[in-house]
Protein backbone atom coordinates (compact mmCIF):
# COMPACT_ATOMS: atom_id res chain seq x y z
CA UNK A 1 0.00 0.00 0.00
CA UNK A 2 2.67 2.22 0.38
CA UNK A 3 3.89 1.55 -2.87
CA UNK A 4 0.61 2.47 -4.05
CA UNK A 5 1.13 5.77 -2.12
CA UNK A 6 4.03 6.76 -3.57
CA UNK A 7 2.84 6.38 -7.33
CA UNK A 8 -0.08 8.49 -6.76
CA UNK A 9 2.09 10.78 -5.13
CA UNK A 10 4.44 11.16 -7.42
CA UNK A 11 2.01 9.99 -10.79
CA UNK A 12 2.69 13.19 -12.75
CA UNK A 13 6.06 13.04 -12.42
CA UNK A 14 6.00 9.46 -14.01
CA UNK A 15 3.42 9.94 -15.95
CA UNK A 16 5.71 13.03 -18.06
CA UNK A 17 8.66 9.86 -17.95
CA UNK A 18 6.74 7.25 -19.33
CA UNK A 19 5.21 9.15 -22.13
CA UNK A 20 8.31 10.46 -23.13
CA UNK A 21 9.87 7.05 -23.27
CA UNK A 22 7.40 4.72 -24.13
CA UNK A 23 6.47 7.19 -27.27
CA UNK A 24 10.38 7.24 -27.89
CA UNK A 25 10.57 4.13 -30.30
CA UNK A 26 7.99 5.89 -32.54
CA UNK A 27 10.73 8.55 -33.83
CA UNK A 28 13.78 6.75 -33.34
CA UNK A 29 12.56 3.25 -35.58
CA UNK A 30 10.99 4.81 -38.13
CA UNK A 31 12.91 7.86 -38.13
CA UNK A 32 11.13 10.31 -41.02
CA UNK A 33 10.07 13.79 -40.14
CA UNK A 34 6.23 12.61 -40.08
CA UNK A 35 7.09 10.86 -37.25
CA UNK A 36 9.24 12.84 -35.26
CA UNK A 37 6.70 15.30 -35.72
CA UNK A 38 3.91 12.96 -34.97
CA UNK A 39 6.06 11.70 -31.71
CA UNK A 40 6.03 15.37 -30.44
CA UNK A 41 2.44 16.08 -31.22
CA UNK A 42 1.10 13.06 -28.86
CA UNK A 43 3.43 13.98 -26.07
CA UNK A 44 1.91 17.23 -26.13
CA UNK A 45 -1.67 16.22 -26.45
CA UNK A 46 -1.07 14.05 -23.72
CA UNK A 47 0.39 16.58 -21.22
CA UNK A 48 -2.81 18.54 -22.38
CA UNK A 49 -5.24 16.57 -21.76
CA UNK A 50 -3.84 14.73 -18.09
CA UNK A 51 -2.82 18.25 -17.37
CA UNK A 52 0.43 16.54 -16.05
CA UNK A 53 1.99 19.69 -16.70
CA UNK A 54 0.78 23.36 -16.63
CA UNK A 55 -1.00 23.76 -19.90
CA UNK A 56 1.43 27.11 -20.16
CA UNK A 57 4.29 24.79 -19.82
CA UNK A 58 3.37 21.96 -22.30
CA UNK A 59 3.06 24.59 -25.09
CA UNK A 60 6.58 25.55 -24.59
CA UNK A 61 7.64 21.84 -25.62
CA UNK A 62 7.17 22.74 -29.52
CA UNK A 63 10.37 25.02 -28.94
CA UNK A 64 12.53 22.56 -27.48
CA UNK A 65 11.56 19.72 -29.21
CA UNK A 66 11.44 20.86 -32.69
CA UNK A 67 14.41 22.07 -33.32
CA UNK A 68 15.95 19.28 -31.43
CA UNK A 69 14.68 16.82 -33.93
CA UNK A 70 15.17 18.78 -36.74
CA UNK A 71 11.54 20.10 -37.78
CA UNK A 72 11.74 23.36 -37.40
CA UNK A 73 15.05 26.39 -36.89
CA UNK A 74 14.36 27.91 -33.35
CA UNK A 75 13.92 30.82 -35.16
CA UNK A 76 11.19 29.73 -37.15
CA UNK A 77 9.40 28.02 -33.88
CA UNK A 78 9.87 31.24 -31.93
CA UNK A 79 7.62 33.63 -34.34
CA UNK A 80 4.73 31.62 -33.90
CA UNK A 81 4.48 32.34 -30.25
CA UNK A 82 3.59 35.92 -30.56
CA UNK A 83 1.27 36.72 -33.21
CA UNK A 84 -1.46 39.06 -34.38
CA UNK A 85 -3.87 36.98 -32.07
CA UNK A 86 -1.78 38.28 -29.20
CA UNK A 87 -2.18 42.14 -29.99
CA UNK A 88 -5.72 41.26 -30.04
CA UNK A 89 -5.82 39.94 -26.72
CA UNK A 90 -3.88 42.75 -25.00
CA UNK A 91 -6.60 45.56 -26.33
CA UNK A 92 -9.38 42.95 -24.74
CA UNK A 93 -8.11 42.40 -21.29
CA UNK A 94 -7.58 46.55 -21.37
CA UNK A 95 -11.55 46.20 -21.52
CA UNK A 96 -11.77 44.11 -19.29
CA UNK A 97 -9.41 44.99 -16.56
CA UNK A 98 -11.72 48.71 -16.66
CA UNK A 99 -14.53 47.11 -16.84
CA UNK A 100 -13.85 45.21 -13.79
CA UNK A 101 -11.81 48.27 -11.70
CA UNK A 102 -14.84 50.52 -12.43
CA UNK A 103 -17.42 47.79 -11.38
CA UNK A 104 -19.26 48.24 -15.05
CA UNK A 105 -20.47 44.96 -14.91
CA UNK A 106 -21.90 45.38 -11.79
CA UNK A 107 -24.31 48.30 -13.32
CA UNK A 108 -24.96 46.05 -16.02
CA UNK A 109 -26.45 42.91 -13.92
CA UNK A 110 -28.14 45.55 -10.93
CA UNK A 111 -29.65 47.25 -13.82
CA UNK A 112 -30.90 44.05 -15.28
CA UNK A 113 -32.64 43.11 -11.83
CA UNK A 114 -34.17 46.44 -11.57
CA UNK A 115 -35.97 45.84 -14.78
CA UNK A 116 -37.01 42.66 -14.95
CA UNK A 117 -38.15 42.28 -11.00
CA UNK A 118 -37.29 39.87 -8.63
CA UNK A 119 -40.01 36.86 -10.32
CA UNK A 120 -37.66 33.94 -10.19
CA UNK A 121 -38.25 33.24 -14.13
CA UNK A 122 -37.64 36.63 -15.44
CA UNK A 123 -35.00 37.09 -12.87
CA UNK A 124 -32.98 33.77 -13.78
CA UNK A 125 -33.43 35.00 -17.78
CA UNK A 126 -31.91 38.79 -17.14
CA UNK A 127 -29.10 37.24 -15.08
CA UNK A 128 -28.56 34.83 -18.46
CA UNK A 129 -28.80 37.97 -20.48
CA UNK A 130 -26.40 40.22 -18.98
CA UNK A 131 -23.91 37.60 -17.78
CA UNK A 132 -23.93 36.49 -21.52
CA UNK A 133 -23.57 39.74 -22.84
CA UNK A 134 -20.57 40.04 -20.32
CA UNK A 135 -19.02 37.11 -21.39
CA UNK A 136 -19.18 38.38 -25.08
CA UNK A 137 -16.10 40.58 -23.53
CA UNK A 138 -14.45 38.89 -20.61
CA UNK A 139 -13.66 35.40 -20.53
CA UNK A 140 -16.10 33.59 -19.03
CA UNK A 141 -14.52 32.45 -16.00
CA UNK A 142 -14.23 36.36 -15.16
CA UNK A 143 -17.55 36.86 -15.82
CA UNK A 144 -18.88 33.62 -13.48
CA UNK A 145 -17.04 34.76 -10.53
CA UNK A 146 -17.94 38.36 -11.24
CA UNK A 147 -21.60 37.56 -11.58
CA UNK A 148 -21.91 35.00 -8.75
CA UNK A 149 -21.83 36.64 -5.73
CA UNK A 150 -24.17 39.08 -6.98
CA UNK A 151 -26.35 36.37 -8.35
CA UNK A 152 -25.83 34.14 -5.03
CA UNK A 153 -27.23 37.86 -2.52
CA UNK A 154 -30.17 37.95 -4.64
CA UNK A 155 -31.01 34.46 -4.21
CA UNK A 156 -30.85 34.54 -0.47
CA UNK A 157 -32.81 37.73 -0.78
CA UNK A 158 -35.33 36.30 -2.35
CA UNK A 159 -35.79 33.28 -0.19
CA UNK A 160 -35.77 35.40 2.63
CA UNK A 161 -38.37 37.38 1.55
CA UNK A 162 -40.63 34.22 0.61
CA UNK A 163 -39.90 32.86 3.84
CA UNK A 164 -41.10 36.18 5.87
CA UNK A 165 -44.13 36.27 3.72
CA UNK A 166 -45.02 32.56 4.38
CA UNK A 167 -44.51 33.17 8.52
CA UNK A 168 -46.81 36.27 7.77
CA UNK A 169 -49.58 34.81 6.20
CA UNK A 170 -49.41 31.84 8.90
CA UNK A 171 -49.62 33.85 12.04
CA UNK A 172 -52.39 35.49 10.05
CA UNK A 173 -54.56 32.54 9.50
CA UNK A 174 -53.54 29.84 12.26
CA UNK A 175 -53.51 32.68 15.02
CA UNK A 176 -49.94 31.98 16.22
CA UNK A 177 -46.81 33.36 17.03
CA UNK A 178 -44.25 34.00 14.73
CA UNK A 179 -41.19 32.55 16.98
CA UNK A 180 -38.83 33.62 14.67
CA UNK A 181 -39.91 37.68 14.96
CA UNK A 182 -40.69 36.62 18.55
CA UNK A 183 -36.75 35.28 19.24
CA UNK A 184 -35.62 38.79 17.18
CA UNK A 185 -37.44 40.79 19.36
CA UNK A 186 -36.88 39.40 22.87
CA UNK A 187 -33.14 39.67 21.58
CA UNK A 188 -33.29 43.14 20.72
CA UNK A 189 -35.51 44.23 23.50
CA UNK A 190 -33.60 42.20 25.94
CA UNK A 191 -33.32 44.45 28.63
CA UNK A 192 -36.87 45.87 28.26
CA UNK A 193 -38.39 42.31 28.94
CA UNK A 194 -36.37 41.86 31.70
CA UNK A 195 -37.52 45.69 33.00
CA UNK A 196 -41.36 44.18 32.58
CA UNK A 197 -40.75 40.85 34.17
CA UNK A 198 -39.57 42.55 37.39
CA UNK A 199 -41.59 45.34 37.88
CA UNK A 200 -44.64 42.94 36.88
CA UNK A 201 -44.81 39.43 37.73
CA UNK A 202 -47.24 36.82 37.27
CA UNK A 203 -48.00 34.82 39.86
CA UNK A 204 -47.75 30.82 39.03
CA UNK A 205 -46.20 31.68 35.02
CA UNK A 206 -42.55 32.27 34.04
CA UNK A 207 -42.07 34.57 30.98
CA UNK A 208 -38.85 33.00 30.15
CA UNK A 209 -40.54 29.76 29.15
CA UNK A 210 -41.62 31.20 25.92
CA UNK A 211 -37.77 32.62 25.16
CA UNK A 212 -36.30 28.93 26.42
CA UNK A 213 -38.44 27.10 24.18
CA UNK A 214 -38.22 29.72 20.91
CA UNK A 215 -34.44 29.55 21.69
CA UNK A 216 -33.98 25.60 21.51
CA UNK A 217 -36.36 25.07 18.67
CA UNK A 218 -33.98 27.84 16.84
CA UNK A 219 -31.05 25.68 18.15
CA UNK A 220 -33.07 22.56 16.91
CA UNK A 221 -33.24 24.05 13.70
CA UNK A 222 -29.99 25.09 13.21
CA UNK A 223 -28.58 21.98 14.13
CA UNK A 224 -30.41 20.44 11.22
CA UNK A 225 -27.57 20.64 8.76
CA UNK A 226 -29.47 22.17 6.08
CA UNK A 227 -28.93 25.72 4.40
CA UNK A 228 -32.07 26.22 3.38
CA UNK A 229 -35.88 26.74 4.45
CA UNK A 230 -37.80 24.74 1.82
CA UNK A 231 -37.15 22.91 -1.11
CA UNK A 232 -37.90 25.50 -3.56
CA UNK A 233 -35.29 27.56 -2.02
CA UNK A 234 -32.68 25.03 -2.66
CA UNK A 235 -34.06 24.61 -6.12
CA UNK A 236 -33.90 28.96 -6.79
CA UNK A 237 -30.12 28.55 -5.80
CA UNK A 238 -29.18 25.74 -7.78
CA UNK A 239 -31.16 27.45 -10.47
CA UNK A 240 -28.99 30.71 -10.33
CA UNK A 241 -25.99 28.74 -10.31
CA UNK A 242 -26.39 27.47 -13.16
CA UNK A 243 -27.97 30.32 -15.23
CA UNK A 244 -24.59 31.98 -14.55
CA UNK A 245 -22.52 29.20 -15.35
CA UNK A 246 -24.24 28.18 -18.77
CA UNK A 247 -24.66 31.41 -19.45
CA UNK A 248 -20.99 32.82 -18.70
CA UNK A 249 -20.13 29.79 -21.73
CA UNK A 250 -22.50 30.75 -24.21
CA UNK A 251 -22.06 34.50 -24.62
CA UNK A 252 -18.72 33.71 -25.44
CA UNK A 253 -19.96 32.14 -28.64
CA UNK A 254 -21.17 35.28 -29.82
CA UNK A 255 -17.44 36.88 -30.47
CA UNK A 256 -14.13 35.77 -32.12
CA UNK A 257 -12.59 37.08 -28.52
CA UNK A 258 -15.38 36.01 -26.44
CA UNK A 259 -13.57 32.33 -25.87
CA UNK A 260 -10.33 31.50 -26.24
CA UNK A 261 -11.44 28.56 -28.35
CA UNK A 262 -12.76 31.44 -30.84
CA UNK A 263 -9.45 33.03 -30.37
CA UNK A 264 -7.34 30.34 -31.71
CA UNK A 265 -9.58 28.90 -34.42
CA UNK A 266 -9.61 32.15 -36.06
CA UNK A 267 -5.70 32.53 -35.77
CA UNK A 268 -5.51 29.14 -37.15
CA UNK A 269 -7.56 29.28 -39.59
CA UNK A 270 -6.33 32.42 -40.78
CA UNK A 271 -2.86 31.24 -40.96
CA UNK A 272 -3.71 27.80 -43.04
CA UNK A 273 -5.94 30.02 -45.54
CA UNK A 274 -4.37 33.64 -45.83
CA UNK A 275 -6.68 33.98 -49.10
CA UNK A 276 -9.73 33.43 -47.29
CA UNK A 277 -10.71 36.85 -45.88
CA UNK A 278 -14.38 35.48 -44.79
CA UNK A 279 -13.65 35.20 -41.57
CA UNK A 280 -13.75 38.30 -39.11
CA UNK A 281 -15.52 39.72 -35.95
CA UNK A 282 -18.65 41.03 -38.11
CA UNK A 283 -19.29 37.57 -39.74
CA UNK A 284 -18.42 35.81 -36.86
CA UNK A 285 -20.89 37.86 -35.07
CA UNK A 286 -23.29 37.57 -37.72
CA UNK A 287 -23.70 33.94 -37.44
CA UNK A 288 -23.15 32.79 -34.53
CA UNK A 289 -25.44 35.23 -32.49
CA UNK A 290 -28.31 33.96 -33.48
CA UNK A 291 -27.28 29.97 -32.66
CA UNK A 292 -25.98 31.80 -29.13
CA UNK A 293 -29.46 33.39 -28.94
CA UNK A 294 -31.58 29.78 -29.21
CA UNK A 295 -29.11 28.19 -27.04
CA UNK A 296 -29.41 30.83 -24.38
CA UNK A 297 -33.86 30.86 -24.31
CA UNK A 298 -34.19 27.07 -24.99
CA UNK A 299 -31.54 26.31 -21.61
CA UNK A 300 -33.23 29.13 -19.59
CA UNK A 301 -36.93 26.93 -20.59
CA UNK A 302 -35.08 23.86 -19.76
CA UNK A 303 -33.43 24.88 -16.71
CA UNK A 304 -37.04 27.00 -15.36
CA UNK A 305 -38.83 23.17 -16.17
CA UNK A 306 -35.90 21.39 -14.09
CA UNK A 307 -35.47 23.12 -11.27
CA UNK A 308 -38.85 25.21 -11.15
CA UNK A 309 -27.95 45.86 -12.13
CA UNK A 310 -22.75 55.65 -14.02
CA UNK A 311 -20.07 56.92 -12.72
CA UNK A 312 -17.92 59.19 -14.91
CA UNK A 313 -15.44 55.63 -15.24
CA UNK A 314 -18.14 53.97 -16.14
CA UNK A 315 -19.36 55.98 -18.84
CA UNK A 316 -15.88 56.32 -20.48
CA UNK A 317 -15.19 52.81 -19.85
CA UNK A 318 -18.82 52.12 -21.50
CA UNK A 319 -18.67 54.35 -24.34
CA UNK A 320 -15.18 52.85 -25.14
CA UNK A 321 -16.30 49.07 -24.95
CA UNK A 322 -19.45 50.33 -27.52
CA UNK A 323 -16.62 51.90 -29.86
CA UNK A 324 -14.37 48.73 -30.43
CA UNK A 325 -17.65 46.94 -31.04
CA UNK A 326 -18.83 49.20 -33.50
CA UNK A 327 -15.18 49.09 -35.28
CA UNK A 328 -14.49 45.90 -34.62
CA UNK A 329 -18.20 45.17 -36.56
CA UNK A 330 -18.11 47.93 -39.10
CA UNK A 331 -14.31 46.76 -40.15
CA UNK A 332 -15.34 44.42 -43.28
CA UNK A 333 -18.74 43.92 -42.58
CA UNK A 334 -19.23 41.77 -46.01
CA UNK A 335 -22.39 43.37 -47.34
CA UNK A 336 -20.99 46.94 -47.40
CA UNK A 337 -17.68 48.68 -47.55
CA UNK A 338 -16.11 48.90 -43.99
CA UNK A 339 -13.99 51.62 -42.92
CA UNK A 340 -10.85 49.39 -43.84
CA UNK A 341 -11.59 50.61 -47.67
CA UNK A 342 -9.81 53.56 -46.11
CA UNK A 343 -6.82 52.08 -46.74
CA UNK A 344 -7.11 50.04 -49.49
CA UNK A 345 -3.39 50.94 -50.14
CA UNK A 346 -2.76 48.60 -47.95
CA UNK A 347 -5.50 45.74 -48.41
CA UNK A 348 -5.21 43.33 -45.19
CA UNK A 349 -2.72 44.83 -42.57
CA UNK A 350 -5.53 46.60 -40.80
CA UNK A 351 -7.58 43.45 -38.82
CA UNK A 352 -9.49 43.25 -35.53
CA UNK A 353 -6.09 42.97 -33.50
CA UNK A 354 -5.56 46.79 -34.76
CA UNK A 355 -8.68 47.94 -33.48
CA UNK A 356 -7.89 46.38 -29.68
CA UNK A 357 -4.85 47.80 -29.40
CA UNK A 358 -5.99 51.09 -30.54
CA UNK A 359 -9.12 51.35 -28.09
CA UNK A 360 -6.23 49.65 -25.23
CA UNK A 361 -4.20 52.25 -25.52
CA UNK A 362 -6.94 54.51 -24.75
CA UNK A 363 -7.56 53.16 -21.22
CA UNK A 364 -3.87 53.96 -20.24
CA UNK A 365 -4.35 57.38 -21.54
CA UNK A 366 -8.04 59.14 -20.17
CA UNK A 367 -7.89 60.51 -16.74
CA UNK A 368 -10.10 58.94 -14.33
CA UNK A 369 -9.51 60.86 -11.57
CA UNK A 370 -6.73 63.65 -10.33
CA UNK A 371 -3.90 62.66 -7.81
CA UNK A 372 -3.36 65.21 -5.25
CA UNK A 373 -1.14 66.51 -2.28
CA UNK A 374 -0.67 68.17 0.47
CA UNK A 375 1.65 71.38 -0.08
CA UNK A 376 3.49 72.91 3.10
CA UNK A 377 1.17 76.04 3.77
CA UNK A 378 -2.36 73.25 4.14
CA UNK A 379 -3.58 74.11 -0.02
CA UNK A 380 -4.29 70.66 -1.68
CA UNK A 381 -3.45 70.72 -5.31
CA UNK A 382 -3.33 67.89 -8.13
CA UNK A 383 -0.07 66.47 -9.32
CA UNK A 384 -0.85 64.07 -11.44
CA UNK A 385 -3.90 61.96 -12.84
CA UNK A 386 -4.64 58.01 -12.93
CA UNK A 387 -5.49 56.81 -16.05
CA UNK A 388 -8.83 53.97 -16.46
CA UNK A 389 -6.22 51.42 -15.85
CA UNK A 390 -3.04 51.21 -15.01
CA UNK A 391 -0.29 48.37 -16.48
CA UNK A 392 0.03 46.52 -12.58
CA UNK A 393 -4.12 46.24 -13.03
CA UNK A 394 -3.64 45.14 -16.76
CA UNK A 395 -0.69 42.34 -15.46
CA UNK A 396 -2.85 40.96 -13.01
CA UNK A 397 -5.60 40.39 -15.35
CA UNK A 398 -3.64 39.44 -18.75
CA UNK A 399 -3.79 35.44 -19.04
CA UNK A 400 0.06 34.97 -20.10
CA UNK A 401 -0.32 31.25 -19.54
CA UNK A 402 -3.43 31.47 -22.66
CA UNK A 403 -1.43 33.84 -24.50
CA UNK A 404 1.46 30.90 -24.45
CA UNK A 405 -0.63 28.04 -24.79
CA UNK A 406 -1.94 29.51 -27.93
CA UNK A 407 1.45 30.06 -28.88
CA UNK A 408 2.31 26.32 -28.57
CA UNK A 409 -0.91 25.19 -30.49
CA UNK A 410 0.15 27.40 -33.53
CA UNK A 411 4.10 26.20 -33.36
CA UNK A 412 2.45 22.71 -32.79
CA UNK A 413 0.24 23.76 -36.00
CA UNK A 414 3.01 24.84 -38.22
CA UNK A 415 5.21 21.98 -37.20
CA UNK A 416 3.04 19.51 -38.26
CA UNK A 417 2.75 21.18 -41.71
CA UNK A 418 6.55 21.38 -42.18
CA UNK A 419 6.46 17.98 -41.09
CA UNK A 420 4.45 16.99 -43.69
CA UNK A 421 2.08 15.39 -41.12
CA UNK A 422 -1.02 16.90 -42.06
CA UNK A 423 -0.59 15.93 -45.23
CA UNK A 424 0.08 12.46 -44.19
CA UNK A 425 -3.33 12.23 -41.76
CA UNK A 426 -5.53 13.74 -44.63
CA UNK A 427 -4.52 11.07 -47.16
CA UNK A 428 -5.31 8.71 -44.36
CA UNK A 429 -8.85 10.07 -43.06
CA UNK A 430 -9.72 10.51 -47.15
CA UNK A 431 -12.02 7.25 -46.73
CA UNK A 432 -14.32 8.97 -44.83
CA UNK A 433 -15.42 11.17 -47.97
CA UNK A 434 -17.47 8.05 -48.76
CA UNK A 435 -19.97 9.42 -45.60
CA UNK A 436 -22.48 11.93 -45.82
CA UNK A 437 -20.68 15.72 -44.84
CA UNK A 438 -23.85 16.01 -42.10
CA UNK A 439 -22.38 12.69 -40.66
CA UNK A 440 -19.00 13.85 -40.62
CA UNK A 441 -19.76 16.92 -38.78
CA UNK A 442 -21.95 15.33 -36.05
CA UNK A 443 -19.31 12.47 -35.46
CA UNK A 444 -16.99 15.30 -35.20
CA UNK A 445 -18.87 17.55 -33.23
CA UNK A 446 -19.91 14.86 -30.26
CA UNK A 447 -16.32 13.85 -29.95
CA UNK A 448 -15.22 17.67 -29.20
CA UNK A 449 -18.04 17.89 -27.40
CA UNK A 450 -16.96 14.45 -25.39
CA UNK A 451 -13.60 15.38 -25.23
CA UNK A 452 -14.20 18.66 -24.05
CA UNK A 453 -15.94 17.51 -20.62
CA UNK A 454 -12.34 16.46 -19.63
CA UNK A 455 -9.73 18.01 -21.25
CA UNK A 456 -9.47 22.15 -21.04
CA UNK A 457 -11.48 24.03 -23.79
CA UNK A 458 -8.02 25.56 -25.50
CA UNK A 459 -6.12 22.07 -24.83
CA UNK A 460 -9.04 20.45 -27.23
CA UNK A 461 -9.05 22.91 -29.80
CA UNK A 462 -5.83 23.59 -30.28
CA UNK A 463 -5.09 19.72 -30.34
CA UNK A 464 -7.93 18.93 -33.28
CA UNK A 465 -7.56 21.44 -35.58
CA UNK A 466 -4.67 20.13 -36.99
CA UNK A 467 -6.75 17.07 -37.17
CA UNK A 468 -10.20 18.29 -38.77
CA UNK A 469 -8.34 20.50 -41.30
CA UNK A 470 -6.38 18.35 -43.39
CA UNK A 471 -9.86 16.02 -42.91
CA UNK A 472 -11.84 18.61 -44.75
CA UNK A 473 -9.35 19.00 -47.11
CA UNK A 474 -8.97 15.24 -48.06
CA UNK A 475 -12.36 14.65 -48.62
CA UNK A 476 -12.48 18.11 -50.83
CA UNK A 477 -14.90 20.05 -48.44
CA UNK A 478 -14.76 23.28 -47.34
CA UNK A 479 -13.02 23.56 -43.88
CA UNK A 480 -15.43 25.94 -42.46
CA UNK A 481 -18.13 23.33 -42.49
CA UNK A 482 -16.27 21.54 -40.41
CA UNK A 483 -14.09 23.54 -38.57
CA UNK A 484 -16.73 26.49 -37.16
CA UNK A 485 -19.33 23.64 -35.46
CA UNK A 486 -16.38 22.03 -33.88
CA UNK A 487 -15.24 25.26 -32.29
CA UNK A 488 -18.95 25.70 -31.66
CA UNK A 489 -18.94 22.92 -29.83
CA UNK A 490 -15.55 22.89 -27.81
CA UNK A 491 -17.72 25.67 -25.71
CA UNK A 492 -20.01 22.69 -24.55
CA UNK A 493 -18.22 21.62 -21.09
CA UNK A 494 -21.63 21.70 -19.01
CA UNK A 495 -21.64 17.73 -17.42
CA UNK A 496 -19.13 18.12 -14.66
CA UNK A 497 -17.41 20.88 -12.04
CA UNK A 498 -14.40 20.40 -13.77
CA UNK A 499 -15.36 20.70 -17.02
CA UNK A 500 -14.55 24.62 -16.78
CA UNK A 501 -13.73 26.92 -14.46
CA UNK A 502 -17.61 28.76 -14.41
CA UNK A 503 -19.19 24.93 -13.54
CA UNK A 504 -16.34 25.11 -11.10
CA UNK A 505 -16.78 28.87 -9.17
CA UNK A 506 -20.90 27.58 -8.93
CA UNK A 507 -20.42 24.23 -7.92
CA UNK A 508 -18.27 26.08 -5.12
CA UNK A 509 -20.89 27.38 -3.38
CA UNK A 510 -22.33 24.31 -2.09
CA UNK A 511 -25.88 24.33 -3.79
CA UNK A 512 -25.40 21.63 -6.31
CA UNK A 513 -24.36 18.03 -6.68
CA UNK A 514 -22.67 16.46 -9.00
CA UNK A 515 -25.59 14.62 -10.57
CA UNK A 516 -27.63 18.04 -10.70
CA UNK A 517 -24.97 19.22 -13.01
CA UNK A 518 -24.61 16.23 -15.36
CA UNK A 519 -28.49 16.43 -15.70
CA UNK A 520 -28.88 19.63 -15.97
CA UNK A 521 -25.76 20.03 -18.59
CA UNK A 522 -26.59 16.71 -20.80
CA UNK A 523 -29.69 18.68 -21.74
CA UNK A 524 -27.85 22.02 -22.85
CA UNK A 525 -25.37 20.01 -24.73
CA UNK A 526 -27.57 18.51 -27.05
CA UNK A 527 -29.62 21.41 -27.00
CA UNK A 528 -26.44 22.99 -28.18
CA UNK A 529 -24.92 20.64 -30.62
CA UNK A 530 -28.65 20.27 -32.40
CA UNK A 531 -28.62 24.33 -32.60
CA UNK A 532 -24.83 24.06 -34.26
CA UNK A 533 -25.86 21.16 -36.46
CA UNK A 534 -29.06 23.28 -37.42
CA UNK A 535 -27.33 26.25 -38.04
CA UNK A 536 -24.37 24.60 -40.29
CA UNK A 537 -26.82 23.11 -42.43
CA UNK A 538 -29.17 26.15 -42.86
CA UNK A 539 -28.63 30.46 -42.48
CA UNK A 540 -24.77 29.63 -41.95
CA UNK A 541 -24.28 27.67 -45.52
CA UNK A 542 -25.17 31.19 -47.76
CA UNK A 543 -22.85 32.81 -45.55
CA UNK A 544 -19.81 30.90 -46.54
CA UNK A 545 -21.06 29.44 -49.40
CA UNK A 546 -20.17 25.92 -47.45
CA UNK A 547 -21.04 23.76 -49.98
CA UNK A 548 -18.58 24.85 -52.56
CA UNK A 549 -14.76 23.90 -51.93
CA UNK A 550 -12.98 26.98 -52.07
CA UNK A 551 -10.31 28.32 -54.10
CA UNK A 552 -8.12 29.60 -50.92
CA UNK A 553 -7.97 25.98 -49.14
CA UNK A 554 -5.32 23.98 -50.84
CA UNK A 555 -5.75 20.47 -52.52
CA UNK A 556 -4.39 17.58 -50.78
CA UNK A 557 -1.02 16.67 -51.87
CA UNK A 558 -0.12 12.78 -52.87
CA UNK A 559 2.16 12.43 -50.13
CA UNK A 560 2.12 9.63 -47.69
CA UNK A 561 4.00 8.81 -44.72
CA UNK A 562 7.26 6.14 -45.52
Amino acid sequence: MKFFSYIMVYRRFLLVVLTVLVLLPLPIVLHTKETECAYILFVVAIFWLTEALPLSVTALLPSLMFPMLGIMPSKKVASAYFKDFHLLLIGVICLATSIEKWNLHKRIALKMVMIVGVNPAWLTLGFMSSTAFLSMWLSNTSTAAMAMPIAEAVAQQIINAEAEVEATQMTYFNGSTNHGLEIDESVNGHETNERKEKTKPVPGCNNDTGKISSKVELEKNSGMGTKYRTKKGHMICKLMCLCIAYSSTIGGLTTITGTSTNLIFAEYFNTRYPDCRCLNFGSWFTFSFPAALIILLLSWIWLQWLFLGFKYQETVTLVLFILMALLWFSRDPGFVPGWSALFSEYPGFATDSTVALLIGLLFFLIPAKRLTKTTPTGEIVAFDYSPLITWKEFQSFMPWDIAILVGGGFALADGCEESGLSNWIGNKLSPLGSLPVWLIILISSLMVTSLTEVASNPATITLLLPILSPLAEAIHVNPLYILIPSTLCTSFAFLLPVANPPNAIVFSYGHLKVIDMVKAGLGVNIVGVAVVMLGICTWIVPMFDLYTYPSWAPAMSNETMP
